[in-house]
């Protein structure tokens, strides 16, 4: 995926992120969340999860979207139209609800909803084309958590499992999971808030 992007080459990509290796029946991936239990993760994953937007964002010349329909068609929409007018490699990241997350699959779009509104999940927008405008091309479109983490994560078996098996680690994984969190939705807010000048200089 990385050569592809970074050749500069028109390519329109579409990322399906479901946290886990889906297709090998439920591995750990490096997009696994801090806490969650999967295949090689039976205590709770350890570790933060792989930033995939932010990594591409270096390259500058990429169009880069995260989405996550269940939170904001107009946002996906809007997303898809931009990735596709841009003369060059462009990446939409959306997040896709998964049966190895053990949840009701008839809600997935309500758990989207949680996921953005616990700040898991951050809907942005990178378009190279606003800055060869003189403008800022990071746009964030979530608005602050407005609830925490645990509320979206108290809704999967995949967290809940280590809960279950191990209330210390799941407490202890929970908290620094809202710590990054916060953390990371703060440097999100200070990329958007950025002029042009001050954006270039930042990468």
């Amino acid at each position: 995926l990385d050569h592809v992007l970074a050749s500069g080459r028109n390519v329109n990509v579409l990322v399906l992120d479901s946290e886990v290796y889906s297709n090998t029946g439920g591995q750990m991936s490096k997009a696994t969340p801090r806490g969650a239990v999967a295949q090689f993760a039976a205590g709770g994953r350890p570790s933060a999860k792989k930033d995939l937007g932010l990594e591409m964002m270096g390259y500058g010349n990429i169009y880069i979207a995260r989405v996550a329909m269940g939170a904001s068609h107009n946002q996906a929409v809007k997303a898809f139209a931009e990735a596709e007018a841009y003369d060059g490699p462009s990446l939409i990241i959306a997040y896709a609800h998964c049966i190895a997350h053990g949840i009701d699959m008839s809600h997935g779009l309500d758990e989207q909803k949680r996921a953005v509104e616990s700040g898991h999940w951050v809907m942005f927008r990178y378009n190279p084309m606003l800055r060869e405008q003189g403008k800022n091309p990071f746009q964030l479109d979530s608005k602050p958590p407005t609830i925490p983490f645990s509320e979206f994560t108290k809704y999967e078996n995949r967290f809940r499992a280590l809960k279950a098996r191990n209330p210390q680690a799941a407490e202890e994984m929970n908290a620094q999971a809202q710590r990054e969190i916060e953390e990371r939705f703060k440097y999100y807010e200070h990329l958007a808030a950025m002029d042009y000048a001050q954006f270039v200089t930042q990468k």
